[in-house]
Formats: C-alpha cells, sequence, structure tokens
C-alpha cells in the first residue's frame, strides 16, 4: 500500500466513497489518528452494514438495532475489518465525520485535524493479529506522507471523547500496536 498525497488516497485499499466529509479547514493538515472500533449489528462482523452505514444506505428495517442508527451521518477515513481487508471511505487530506464531540490536548472538533481508523471489532473481544499488522502499515505510510502526524499521536477514540465513548477498548492491545509499528517503521528506514 501507499497513500498519494494528491488525492488523499491509499493504493491498496478498496476504495468506497462516503459522502459524510468535508474539506479541512484552511491550512489544516492531519496531525492525529484516532482509532475506533465498529461492528454491525453490534457484536457481529461482516456483511454489508458498515459499508451502507458509512455510505448513507442502511435500512432501519434491516436490524433492530439500525432504527437507531440508520439516519447518522457518519464516517471514518478507513476500516479495518477482521480479515486484514482495508477498505477507504474518505481521502486522508479531507474532514471525515468519526470523532463526534471531542478534545484532544485543550483543541476542540478533532475531525478538523485527525484521520479516524476504525477496526472491526468491539471493546471487549480481541483484535486479530491481521489487523495490527494492517494498522501499523498504514500508520506507517501516513506517517511518511505526513509529517505532522507521529507514533505519540495516536489515541482512541475514548482519549479525546471520555465519557462519551470507549473504543478502541480495553481488548485494544496498544503495546502490540507500538511494537508492530516500531518494527515496521525501524525497516522502513
Amino acid at each position: 500500500m501507499r497513500v498519494d498525497t494528491n488525492t488523499g488516497l491509499t493504493w491498496g485499499a478498496k476504495w468506497r466513497h462516503s459522502p459524510n466529509a468535508d474539506d479541512r479547514p484552511a491550512g489544516i493538515k492531519p496531525e492525529l489518528v484516532v482509532i475506533h472500533n465498529i461492528s454491525l449489528p453490534p457484536g457481529e462482523f461482516g456483511g454489508p452494514w458498515i459499508d451502507a452505514l458509512f455510505t448513507n444506505q442502511l435500512s432501519p428495517h434491516q436490524h433492530p438495532y439500525f432504527e437507531t442508527i440508520a439516519d447518522l451521518k457518519v464516517s471514518a477515513h478507513a476500516l479495518i475489518r477482521r480479515d486484514g481487508t482495508v477498505i477507504q471511505y474518505v481521502p486522508s487530506h479531507r474532514r471525515a465525520w468519526h470523532a463526534g464531540l471531542s478534545s484532544w490536548r485543550g483543541r476542540e472538533r478533532c475531525n478538523d485535524f485527525s484521520i479516524g481508523i476504525e477496526l472491526e471489532g468491539t471493546d471487549d473481544q480481541p483484535y486479530e493479529p491481521i489487523q495490527y499488522s494492517r494498522l501499523s502499515e498504514l500508520l506507517a505510510l501516513l506517517f511518511d506522507s505526513y509529517t505532522s502526524l507521529a507514533p505519540e499521536r495516536i489515541v482512541g477514540h475514548c482519549d479525546i471523547s471520555p465519557g462519551r465513548k470507549t473504543d478502541p477498548g480495553r481488548s485494544f492491545d496498544w503495546q502490540r500496536l507500538h511494537q508492530t509499528l516500531t518494527m515496521r517503521l525501524a525497516s522502513s528506514k
């Protein structure tokens, strides 16, 4: 994979256009990466429902839970499925609508200056090894493409929206991510 900074697209990722995005404020580049988790319906993996949510095609009649979220206008820059497939919904230079009410180091509106990456998973189920591998690969590419990003600027949704969000959850192994990422960054030098 590689990131084209002109288009904001990640070569090697599948592309699904989400209308739930807009331009970042003038002069703002990605400075933060926010890790999320998602499963639709909750606790179930696979299926077309995440794509449908991020592309405004989720029918409230497909599952009772969908009645509560079908009208949401949300997205992420990328999703990493349980099998390691990477799907991109929003170019990295644009603002995806992933963080909602949020603050990082005193700065409000994290969507303005962050990249949101969803992992197909839940707070309490272990993530797959391939997801950590793909995540570290994607992060290394983003760090190479955007000098404003760095390993110390990776946070969970829970960190920027405490009390409101809990993802990526207690099942996310931050140490494993940082070890995998450190090895990948060292090998790319």
